[in-house]
C-alpha cells in the first residue's frame, strides 16, 4: 500500500496559553482514533502548536482505504419466494437496491432459518477524499468551554481562524474548514522572518517555519529550549532560576520563538518577603525569579521575549520599568502592614464575613482555635501554641498585602509573625494552615503545625456541610475536597492516631449554634470516607479492598490505612481466596440461623474435623488477639491463613445442620467464633 505524510495546520489568532497543550493534545488524540477508526494505517503521529496555529503530523499514512469484502443480508427465503417459486416483491427490491438479480443471490443458512445473501467488495475511499471531514470533527471534538464568531462569519471556535491548510506529501488536499480554504501559504511570526510562509510539503513544514517564519513549532521543543536559556541566566550569576512547570508551559505557550534575558531590579526591594515579590515576578509577568544557593532571592530575573533585537537593552529596561512599580507597590503595602502587630489585625475580622450563615472569620477563627487546642491535647502537642497560631491565622486576611495579592495567603501571615518574634512553630503554623494546596505538595509535619492544619481543615468541612452547602459536580468553592484529601493524608503521613469520628463530633459541638443540619457528623465523615477511597483508587489500591476495610467502621483513619494494607497483602496470599470463599459460606449459614448460644461445649465436639478446627482456632484466636492489640493487622491475617486447612476439611466433613440440637448448636457457636476472629480486620468475603 502506497503512504505519504499528511500536515494538518489551523491558522488562529493567539490561543489560550493555559489551554494550549491540552487542545492540541485533544486534537491529536480525536484525529488519530478515527483514522483507526477508518481502518487507516500510519507509522506514526504528532502534534504542534504555538500561540497562533494548532498542527498535527502523521507520517507514512495508508493514501488509501483497503476494499472491504461484506456480506449484505436479505429477506428469509421463505419470505423472498412465493407458493410457486417467484421472487416476491421484497425479494426484489433488496435485490435492485444492492445491483444485482435475484439468481445471482446466494444463500446463507443458520440455526434460525435460511436467508438471501450476497457477497460485495467495498471500494476503499481515498485518504485526501475523507481528512477535510475527520479535521472538522476533531475540531468540533475539542475541549473548548466558550466559543466566539469573528467578523461576519457564522463559524465560531476558541479564537478567530485565518489560514488552513492541508498537505498531503506536497500535494494540497482541498477543503474549507471554519470558513477557510486550505491553502499552502501560512502565518509566519507575527514580527520576525517572513510574515507568510508557503509550505512546500508536509515533510519541509517544521523546517521551512523554523528558517523562513522564525516559529519553532514544536511545544517540547520551545519549552526545553526556555528552561535552557533560563538556567544558564541564572547560572551566570551564580544562581538557580525558578522553573516552576506551571509558569513554563504559560510562558511556552506565549512565545512563537523564544528569546531569554536577564534583568534587575534594586536590591532595596528585598526587604519586602521574598513571596510577595515572586507573586507578581510569576504571577503578572510571567518572569522567572532567580534564587542563590541558599534559598534567597536575587535581585535578578530571566523574562521570556517573542522578538530578539540586535541591541537589547530597550528591551530589558523596558521590563525592568514595567515591574518596578509592582515590586514597589510590594513594598507599600508591606511598609503600611508593618507599623502594626499581627495580632491587631484580627479585631478587623470580626467586620469580614467568611459565609452568611457562619458569621465571621472572628468567628471562624475562635472555633478553630478551640479545636486546635483539643487536637494538641489529643496527639500530645503545645495546645497554647496552637492556640495562638489559630489565633493569629486568619489576621493577614485583613493586611494590605493579603488583600492585593490574595495568593500570598498565610505567607505573609507567618512572615508578619517571625517579625512580631511569635514562637517558631506558632508562625510555621499559620503558613502550614493550607498545606497541602495540591496534589503532591508538602504537609504539615510537627504537632503544633498538624494541630492547626487539621482543626482548619475540619471546622470548613463541618461549617459548610452544617448549612448545606455540598460541593456539586466540579463546583467546589470552599474547597471542601481538598481539605478532605489533605486531613486524610496529614493523619496517614505523620501515623497521627486520633479518633476521627470524635474530631467531627467535637467540631459539630462547637458550631452547633450554625448548624441547619442534623446530619452534619454522619455527612462529613461519610465525605470523607468517599475521598479517602478516591485516594486508594489513585495508588491502585482495588475498591474491593477497600470496601472490606469499610465494612468494620473504623474511625481512626491511620487505623483504616494499616487495615488496608494489611488485606492488601493478604490478598496476595495463596490461602486467601479460599478462606475468604469459607468465610463468605459462614456468613450464609449464620444469617439464616436462629438464637443459639455463643459459647463452644467441647464436650459437644464429635467429628474430627471440627475438633481439629477447634484446636487450631484457640491457638490462632491468642496468636492473632495480640496482634489485633497491637493493630498489627498485617500479621494478624497472615496468621489467619493457618485456618485454611482445617476450615476446608471442616466443610468437607462436617454437617452443621445436625439432627442434634445441641450438636448443631455447638457447630453454629464454632463458626460464630471463627466469623469473629476474621472479622476483627476487614470483611474478607468482598475481596473476590
Amino acid at each position: 500500500m502506497t503512504t505519504n505524510n499528511l500536515l494538518l495546520e489551523l491558522g488562529t489568532e493567539e490561543l489560550p496559553p493555559k489551554s494550549l497543550r491540552t487542545l492540541a493534545q485533544s486534537l491529536h488524540d480525536s484525529f488519530v482514533k478515527q483514522l483507526k477508526d477508518q481502518n487507516l494505517h500510519f507509522e506514526s503521529s504528532k502534534w504542534y502548536a504555538t500561540p497562533r496555529r494548532l498542527a498535527l503530523f502523521i507520517s507514512a499514512l495508508e493514501e488509501k482505504q483497503k476494499d472491504q469484502e461484506i456480506e449484505i443480508k436479505g429477506p428469509a427465503v421463505k419470505a423472498a419466494f412465493d407458493a410457486n417459486g417467484n421472487p416476491t416483491k421484497a425479494a426484489l427490491g433488496w435485490a435492485s437496491a444492492n445491483g444485482i438479480k435475484i439468481e445471482d443471490a446466494e444463500r446463507l443458512t443458520t440455526p434460525k432459518g435460511e436467508w438471501l445473501y450476497i457477497k460485495t467488495t467495498k471500494k476503499g475511499a481515498n485518504t485526501a477524499d475523507i481528512v477535510p471531514d475527520l479535521f472538522k470533527t476533531a475540531l468540533k471534538s475539542l475541549p473548548i468551554p466558550r466559543l466566539m464568531h469573528w467578523g461576519d462569519k457564522k463559524e465560531e471556535f476558541v479564537r478567530p481562524v485565518h489560514t488552513l491548510c492541508m498537505l498531503f506529501g506536497d500535494t494540497l488536499i482541498p477543503g474549507s474548514i471554519l470558513g477557510v480554504e486550505s491553502s499552502k501559504e501560512i502565518n509566519g511570526h507575527r514580527f520576525l522572518g517572513s510574515q507568510k510562509v508557503v509550505i512546500k510539503s508536509a515533510d519541509t513544514y517544521v523546517e521551512q517555519l523554523r528558517t523562513e517564519g522564525h516559529v519553532v513549532a514544536d511545544y517540547d521543543e520551545r519549552k526545553a529550549s526556555i528552561i535552557k536559556q533560563v538556567t544558564d541566566i541564572a547560572n551566570s550569576v551564580n544562581g538557580k532560576a525558578d522553573l516552576d512547570d506551571s509558569l513554563v508551559e504559560e510562558v511556552t505557550s506565549i512565545v512563537e520563538e523564544p528569546h531569554i534575558f536577564k534583568a534587575s531590579f534594586e536590591e532595596r526591594f528585598l526587604k519586602v518577603p521574598a513571596e510577595a515579590l515572586v507573586y507578581t515576578m510569576k504571577g503578572d509577568q510571567k518572569y522567572f525569579p532567580i534564587y542563590d544557593k541558599d534559598n534567597k532571592l536575587l535581585p535578578s530575573f530571566a523574562f521570556a521575549s517573542n522578538i530578539n533585537p540586535d541591541d537589547p537593552t530597550s528591551l530589558i529596561s523596558g521590563n525592568e520599568r514595567v515591574v518596578r512599580p509592582r515590586l514597589s507597590d510590594a513594598e507599600f503595602f508591606f511598609q503600611t502592614d508593618r507599623k502594626n502587630s499581627l495580632e491587631s489585625y484580627f479585631k478587623k475580622l470580626e467586620n469580614i464575613v467568611y459565609q452568611k450563615d457562619i458569621g465571621t472569620l472572628a468567628f471562624r477563627s475562635d472555633c478553630v482555635e478551640e479545636l486546635a487546642k483539643y487536637i494538641a491535647n489529643e496527639i500530645n502537642a503545645d495546645a497554647s501554641k496552637a492556640a495562638r497560631a489559630a489565633h493569629l491565622a486568619k489576621c493577614d486576611l485583613a493586611t494590605t498585602m493579603v488583600t492585593e495579592f490574595t495568593d500570598t495567603q498565610g505567607i505573609m501571615g507567618m512572615h508578619y509573625a517571625e517579625l512580631d518574634n511569635e514562637d517558631k512553630d506558632v508562625s510555621d503554623a499559620i503558613f502550614e494552615q493550607y498545606l497541602p494546596r495540591f496534589a503532591g505538595d508538602i504537609i504539615p509535619t510537627k504537632p503544633v503545625q498538624i494541630s492547626v492544619s487539621l482543626a482548619e481543615k475540619i471546622i470548613t468541612l463541618v461549617g459548610i456541610f452544617g448549612i448545606n452547602m455540598l460541593p456539586k459536580g466540579d463546583k467546589d468553592p470552599f474547597g471542601l475536597r481538598r481539605a478532605a484529601i489533605g486531613l486524610i493524608r496529614i493523619m496517614i503521613e505523620n501515623n497521627i492516631s486520633i479518633n476521627f469520628y470524635k474530631l467531627i463530633e467535637k467540631a459539630c459541638s462547637i458550631l452547633e449554634a450554625k448548624l441547619k443540619s442534623k446530619e452534619t457528623k454522619e455527612n462529613v465523615i461519610n465525605f470523607v470516607y468517599n475521598r479517602l477511597k478516591a485516594y486508594y483508587q489513585d495508588q491502585g489500591i482495588e475498591a474491593s479492598i477497600f470496601l472490606a476495610v469499610l465494612s468494620t467502621n473504623p474511625e481512626d483513619i491511620l487505623d483504616f490505612d494499616n487495615r488496608v494494607k494489611a488485606v492488601k497483602q493478604f490478598k496476595s496470599l495463596p490461602e486467601a481466596e479460599n478462606l475468604a470463599s469459607a468465610y463468605k459460606r459462614i456468613n450464609n449459614i449464620l444469617s439464616k440461623a436462629d438464637n443459639f448460644d455463643k459459647n463452644i461445649n467441647e464436650s459437644l465436639l464429635k467429628e474430627d474435623a471440627e475438633i481439629k478446627l477447634f484446636n487450631v482456632l484457640k491457638t490462632v484466636e491468642v496468636k492473632v488477639s495480640k496482634l489485633y492489640s497491637e493493630s498489627n493487622y498485617t500479621e494478624a491475617l497472615s496468621a489467619l491463613s493457618e485456618l485454611k486447612d482445617p476450615v476446608d476439611n471442616f466443610f468437607e466433613n462436617v454437617m452443621v445442620n445436625a439432627e442434634d440440637s445441641k450438636i448443631k448448636n455447638n457447630r453454629l457457636a464454632l463458626l460464630n467464633n471463627l466469623h469473629e476472629i476474621i472479622a476483627k480486620t476487614a470483611d474478607i468475603s468482598v475481596l473476590y
